[in-house]
């Protein structure tokens, strides 16, 4: 959008707590007046660097929200700014219907509803951001509804089974090869592995140290035999050096290249994880082995393991 410049600080520098300090430290009218003025320019940047702030100020997981998360927010921000900006709508005081409105566009685009409700996070958290500048006391997404999830949470995204993890296993290079087994047997994130130092791993205690998983949770994963001979294969650097200096992106498109070679359907890196529970549960039949294993808040999560590797049914149905 033109303009005159929207802010006078430079906002997305340096680390997260240092970017929400920038605007943290302003005084209540120039909060609201770089608000504002970011909402009539419909400036991404500064609208984000906004969002972010209020986010790592007062969510849940402050200044530990881990980049993936941002990311995923920024783009659903991204994705918003794209919709209103194809029309004449002002974000302070936007129309009754612009939230519902959103989503249904959204869905009529073939979105899916995880898609969509993650989009419209992102929106609730960037007014609830432009209410904390006093920019606004708008909120055009209170009353907005996505349409319901009919696919079972186990249906939506399967774990890789025994014969497609071997495959990808035996065509892995050694670094590759490790991450595949940190997601699934030790069942950690991308965005938990690509955290790893050296200085995380046990070998004695067989444990895998997550500093800061999802909501900033920390745990210890276990170890297999397997996968402390893939990191001890790997070439050992001091214990704070970081054992992947990749980014989440370059971990996906090495997992799609390797099922592309091998002829392995691609179910995207969380999958792994999903592959970690379901062998876990499979064997144990404890859902709350499975749950600290994996770092589960609830039971709830963790029950999706269970029927992804109950076979009693088919089996049963199988003898007909």
């Amino acid at each position: 959008m033109t303009g005159e410049t929207s802010t006078t600080i430079v906002p997305y520098i340096g680390d997260t707590l240092s970017r929400s300090r920038l605007w943290t430290d302003l005084s209540e009218a120039e909060l609201r007046r770089l608000a504002v003025a970011a909402c009539r320019d419909q400036d991404e940047e500064t609208l984000w660097a906004l969002t972010e702030a209020y986010f790592t100020t007062y969510g849940a997981s402050g200044a530990k929200a881990s980049r993936h998360t941002l990311r995923a927010y920024r783009q659903g921000l991204r994705v918003f700014l794209n919709h209103v900006g194809t029309r004449a709508v002002n974000l302070l005081h936007p129309a009754r219907d612009l939230g519902p409105s959103f989503l249904r566009e959204r869905e009529a685009a073939g979105k899916s509803p995880g898609t969509v409700q993650l989009e419209l996070a992102a929106v609730r958290l960037l007014y609830r951001a432009l209410r904390w500048s006093g920019a606004t006391t708008d909120d055009p997404f209170s009353d907005a509804r996505p349409a319901r999830e009919t696919t079972a949470p186990w249906d939506k995204r399967q774990p890789y089974s025994e014969q497609e993890l071997h495959a990808l296993l035996l065509a892995a290079r050694p670094d590759t090869r490790a991450m595949l087994l940190l997601g699934a047997h030790a069942g950690l994130r991308v965005s938990e592995l690509l955290a790893l130092v050296w200085g995380d791993l046990d070998f004695n205690a067989r444990a895998v140290r997550v500093r800061s998983g999802k909501g900033g949770k920390a745990r210890r994963a276990v170890m297999s035999e397997t996968l402390a001979q893939a990191l001890k294969a790997l070439c050992a650097g001091l214990s704070d050096e970081q054992l992947f200096p990749i980014s989440d992106v370059a971990v996906r498109k090495r997992l799609k290249a390797l099922c592309l070679i091998t002829g392995v359907p691609y179910r995207a890196v969380h999958a792994l994880r999903h592959y970690s529970g379901t062998k876990l549960y499979r064997v144990s039949h404890d859902l709350e082995a499975v749950a600290r294993h994996l770092g589960h808040s609830t039971l709830e999560t963790t029950r999706i393991y269970a029927k992804w590797s109950d076979e009693s049914l088919k089996n049963s149905v199988g003898q007909w």
